[in-house]
């Protein structure tokens, strides 16, 4: 191409982002495949604490289940993602954590009473309700976006298992993307389709770990997900341990959230990620997923065998 052509081209594309002089260079989980995967998610006593961040990690200037928030992310801490799945009027699937489009963008209504076409007009509103320019993604996109950087968590919403994990196969993303499954007849399901696909499944009560060690499925299938607060019984955490299996544990309804209201400071925020950290969990899964990391970092730089697999 010739230079006077040149030069106009970069100038669209800086404005567009899809070309920048400096770009962010963004925090990375790389298992390369759905080997390095398992190993990434199996229990060692030299586990690496990290963040899940919960929609992708909102906040101001940049919405929930949204690409440009999940690298603004990324920018500040290593990270797995958490989104949310939903499908249109024309069976495609979108990234959207209400089953209606009024909180989270400019839209009203049921998604699914909306082509990906119509949805595509539309733009994401940002954690204060503030309209931004980005657009709702589709998991197609994100499975795509996310190979090399991180791990997608993928939620139900309106979407079967065994679609959420086909959509994995159909996208080459075995070692980027794994599933929620909130029952054993869904985690059987999910393996019996492809045996290499992670799944998060609850395991927020001993009889969850009793039901699961009978259920066929292997433990190097699986991250289990305690709860959203601390269990009366924290002898969950060892088992889950003992297993070979990472512990999630959610910060969104207490922390995070004490946090947000006032209630709490920062200096006690970050000591409360590392309350959680203490009492079991490897990987919390937080709203205020940038500052979870920065809390965490303190962790992350012993030395582990873990740590081939983050990157910045």
């Amino acid at each position: 191409m010739q230079t006077k052509y040149l030069i106009p081209v970069l100038a669209v594309l800086m404005l567009t982002g899809i070309y920048s002089a400096n770009p962010v260079k963004l925090h990375s989980i790389k298992t390369g495949n759905t080997a390095g995967l398992k190993d990434f998610m199996r229990y060692t006593p030299d586990r690496l604490p990290f963040i899940c961040a919960h929609r992708g990690g909102p906040r101001k200037g940049y919405p929930e289940n949204c690409i440009e928030t999940f690298e603004n992310t990324l920018a500040q801490t290593p990270a797995m993602l958490e989104i949310d799945p939903h499908y249109t009027k024309d069976g495609k699937i979108v990234l959207m954590h209400d089953a209606t489009l009024d909180r989270t963008s400019n839209g009203h209504g049921k998604v699914v009473d909306y082509t990906l076409a119509e949805l595509k007009k539309l733009r994401l509103k940002d954690t204060e309700g503030n309209l931004t320019s980005f657009q709702i993604p589709t998991l197609d996109e994100a499975l795509q976006w996310a190979k090399g950087k991180t791990i997608l968590v993928i939620d139900a919403k309106d979407v079967p298992i065994e679609v959420r994990a086909q959509k994995i196969v159909e996208n080459g993303a075995q070692a980027n993307a794994i599933v929620i499954s909130y029952s054993p007849e869904d985690t059987k399901k999910c393996y019996s389709y492809n045996k290499d696909i992670l799944m998060e499944i609850m395991m927020g009560k001993p009889e969850f770990i009793t039901t699961h060690d009978n259920s066929g499925v292997p433990w190097a299938n699986v991250i289990g997900f305690v709860s959203h607060e601390l269990p009366a019984d924290k002898s969950i955490f060892a088992e889950v341990h003992k297993r070979g299996a990472l512990c999630i544990l959610g910060s969104s309804r207490n922390i995070d959230r004490e946090f947000t209201s006032g209630k709490i400071n920062a200096e006690q925020l970050k000591n409360g990620y590392l309350s959680l950290i203490g009492h079991g969990a490897d990987v919390i899964e937080a709203d205020l997923s940038i500052e979870g990391g920065a809390a965490l970092k303190e962790l992350q730089t012993v030395k582990s065998s873990k740590s081939k697999y983050f990157s910045k």
